[in-house]
C-alpha cells in the first residue's frame, strides 16, 4: 500500500475533482492550503490522492531518509489527578492500588542501566501526582543532568507543568525558567488532544485547555527550549476539530518556529471510557497522516509513534508522508500497550528500526532529538 501517482500523475487526472485540483496545483508551488481546503480534503481527498501528495512533499523535505533515535522513557507514575475519558494508563489518586510511583532513586536506576550505551535521550512524562511537584523534578533532573550531561533531557506534558506551576503558585515564565535552569531542555507533546472545547468538554474537561496548552509551549519556544505537538485524533472529534486543532499549531510554529515534529496519535479504546467507541481503520490512519503532511507547511518533521501504531501501520506511513519513527524506546512506557496497542513490550533495536525502514526503499538516518543527524546507515553497515 503505497502512494499510486507521482504529483505530475495526478494533476494529469482529467476527471479530479476542481478542488481538489487547485489543492495539488497548490502543493506544487509550495503554496499553503486553508482550513476549508483542509476539511475538504478530509471528506473528497481518498487515500490514492492524499498519499501522493504527501509523499511528495516528504521527498522535497527529506529525500528518502527516515529518523530515528536512540531513547528511553521514564515513567514516573500513573497516579493522576484527573480523568481523561480516554486514558486507560492512570489511576486516580484516591485510588491508586493499582499504581506505581517511583522515587528519585528508583528512576535514577533507570537512568544507570543505560551507562555506556549510545542512547542519546530520556523522555520523562507520567501522571499528574500531588506530591511530585516542580522541587521533586528539579531535583530528579538536576541529579540526571550531574550523572549524565551528554543525556538530553525532555520531559513534562503542559498538562503536568500547569499542575505544577499553579501548585507552586509560580507564573508559566517563572516555571519553565525553573525547569531550564535545573536542566531541562525540550519538552514532548502529550496532553494537546484536541484543542477544541467541545470536544474537550467531552473527553477532557478538567484539565488544561487548549489555549493554556499553547501558551506554555509558546514560553518554552521563547526560552530557546524546542517542543512537540501532538493530536489525539479517531474519537468523538469532526473533521473540522482536527483542522482548527493542526491550524492552531501551525499559527504557534509561524509565531515562534520552536516545534521540532508533529505527531498524530490513534486513540486506542482498550480499559478506558470510551471504549464504545470504535478505532480507526488503517486507511483512515493513513488519510490522517497524509492530509497532516499536507497541511503543516511549516513543520519539518512528521513522527509516526510506532509503539502506538504498531510497527507495521508505522512503516506503511513512509509512504504516506511520514519521515520520523521516534527512537529504540527499550520497553520502557506503557501508556499505549495498557490501551491496547499491538505493541505491548515496545522496543526495537537500532538494527530493527534500520530493517523496518530499508523495507519500504528509505534510508534510516539517527537523530538527537533537535533533529541534528547522528549517522546515515547504508544496507550493508545494518546487515
Amino acid at each position: 500500500m503505497t502512494g499510486t501517482f507521482s504529483l505530475e500523475q495526478v494533476l494529469q487526472q482529467s476527471n479530479l475533482d476542481k478542488n481538489l485540483r487547485q489543492i495539488a496545483e497548490k502543493v506544487q508551488h509550495k503554496e499553503r492550503i486553508t482550513e476549508e481546503e483542509g476539511v475538504l480534503l478530509f471528506e473528497k481527498g481518498e487515500l490514492g490522492f492524499v498519499g501522493s501528495l504527501a509523499a511528495h512533499i516528504a521527498k522535497q523535505l527529506h529525500g528518502d531518509k527516515v529518523y530515528f533515535n536512540r531513547n528511553f522513557h521514564i515513567e514516573p507514575t500513573n497516579v493522576c489527578m484527573f480523568t481523561c475519558n480516554f486514558c486507560s494508563y492512570s489511576r486516580l489518586y484516591k485510588n491508586r492500588d493499582d499504581g506505581w510511583e517511583l522515587t528519585k532513586e528508583q528512576m535514577m536506576d533507570i537512568v544507570r542501566k543505560y551507562d555506556g550505551q549510545p542512547v542519546t535521550e530520556v523522555h520523562i512524562v507520567g501522571g499528574v501526582h500531588p506530591k511530585m511537584n516542580l522541587e521533586f523534578f528539579c531535583e530528579l533532573l538536576s541529579e540526571i543532568r550531574a550523572h549524565r550531561p551528554d543525556l538530553h533531557l525532555k520531559g513534562f506534558t503542559a498538562v503536568e507543568l500547569d499542575y505544577m506551576f499553579r501548585k507552586a503558585k509560580l507564573t508559566t515564565l517563572e516555571g519553565m525558567q525553573k525547569l531550564k535552569d535545573a536542566g531541562l531542555q525540550s519538552m514532548p507533546g502529550g496532553g494537546a488532544e484536541i484543542f477544541h472545547p467541545e470536544v474537550r468538554e467531552q473527553i477532557c474537561a478538567d484539565k488544561v485547555d487548549g489555549t493554556g496548552w499553547l501558551h506554555i509551549h509558546e514560553t518554552a519556544h521563547n526560552l530557546g527550549m524546542h517542543t512537540n505537538a501532538t493530536m489525539l485524533y479517531g474519537h468523538v472529534e469532526n473533521f473540522s476539530h482536527r483542522v482548527d486543532h493542526m491550524n492552531r499549531l501551525r499559527e504557534l510554529q509561524d509565531k515562534t518556529g520552536g516545534f521540532n515534529c508533529f505527531i498524530p496519535l490513534k486513540f486506542r479504546n482498550k480499559d478506558n471510557d470510551m471504549s464504545h467507541i470504535a478505532e480507526s481503520s488503517i486507511v483512515e490512519d493513513l488519510r490522517l497522516y497524509s492530509i497532516a503532511r499536507i497541511f503543516m507547511d511549516n513543520f519539518r518533521n512528521l513522527k509516526a509513534y510506532w509503539p502506538m501504531l504498531g510497527r507495521q501501520t508505522a512503516q506503511l506511513t513512509l509512504s504516506f508522508g511520514v519521515n520520523d519513527l521516534d527512537g529504540t524506546i527499550d520497553d520502557t512506557t506503557k501508556i499505549y500497550s495498557m490501551a491496547g496497542s499491538e505493541e505491548q513490550t515496545p522496543s526495537m533495536s537500532t538494527e530493527d528500526l534500520c530493517d523496518l525502514i530499508q523495507a519500504v526503499g528509505k534510508t534510516p538516518v539517527e537523530r538527537d532529538t533537535l533533529y541534528n543527524e547522528i549517522r546515515v546507515y547504508s544496507e550493508e553497515e545494518v546487515n
